[in-house]
């Protein structure tokens, strides 16, 4: 075998171009290589950082909570959005993390889908460990310090802890750089604002179940109806002593119209002026 000559065949590799091509000013730049500068950056990690910041697609959604007499109200919306596309109008962004917690999804769905079930599964095992149910406080502090020790690494995470321990009703906020807030109402998202509005001028401590879950639908409503990333259903979950419960799940679109009824007699009357 010493004088076998083996040549590995390529041909399959090559380009279909013909080899020759006439020299042509219509032919010109269509055959030659593409080219572009590299960026001269001494600081790359910085440069990274900022390109990264760049073409991040822009997320949208509204999530709020508050505490009142009787428990903690808990609403979301359930659009997705992948800048300006609408990826989604059925998100669940409330998630229950054991019977009497839940948590709310604001920023990157698979970032906040699963630290959340992550803290469910450690909740469980606190549980489990000292025969007895994890505290609002301590759930809302295992998430903040898993998330503090992924800081920098492009997790986008913006929720809300709410449930009903020994002490009572608890809420926190929690976000990606794991920060950790205590309060007795938030909203979270780019619908916050619209949100803020309506939760503000209604919110009252003293409020019936039934307010509150209509506050908070209402809240939701009018910063779906502002906002063009946030829509979809507006989901309403209850959380007290015997744990957390759905109220309600309304088509925002329906709201519209139950909120701002049409009259019929000015549809009709338009209707004979455009026939007329």
């Amino acid at each position: 075998m010493k004088g076998l000559n083996m040549r590995l065949d390529t041909s399959g590799l090559n380009s279909l171009a013909p080899a020759h091509v006439v020299n042509d000013e219509l032919c010109e730049g269509f055959m030659s290589l593409p080219s572009f500068q590299l960026p001269n950056s001494a600081d790359f990690d910085t440069f990274q950082k900022k390109a990264v910041q760049m073409v991040k697609p822009a997320k949208g959604t509204t999530t709020l909570a508050f505490i009142f007499k009787e428990g903690v109200m808990v609403a979301a919306d359930s659009r997705a959005s992948m800048g300006g596309y609408i990826s989604s109008q059925s998100v669940k962004k409330i998630i229950e993390i054991n019977p009497y917690l839940i948590g709310t999804l604001a920023g990157g769905a698979a970032d906040c889908q699963f630290w959340h079930r992550n803290l469910g599964i450690k909740c469980r095992l606190h549980e489990l460990a000292n025969k007895r149910r994890i505290s609002v406080t301590g759930a809302s502090k295992l998430l903040a310090n898993i998330l503090y020790s992924y800081r920098g690494m492009g997790l986008s995470v913006g929720t809300m802890i709410a449930g009903w321990d020994e002490t009572g009703p608890g809420l926190y906020y929690v976000d990606s750089e794991g920060g950790r807030l205590k309060g007795t109402r938030f909203s979270v998202g780019s619908g916050s604002p619209y949100a803020y509005g309506v939760l503000d001028s209604g919110y009252r401590y003293d409020m019936s179940c039934e307010e509150a879950a209509e506050l908070a639908r209402r809240s939701i409503y009018h910063a779906t109806f502002r906002d063009g990333a946030s829509g979809g259903v507006a989901s309403v979950y209850y959380v007290g002593p015997n744990g957390w419960k759905k109220l309600s799940g309304d088509d925002v679109g329906e709201l519209h119209y139950k909120y701002y009824p049409v009259p019929k007699g000015n549809v009709e009357q338009e209707m004979v002026e455009a026939s007329s």
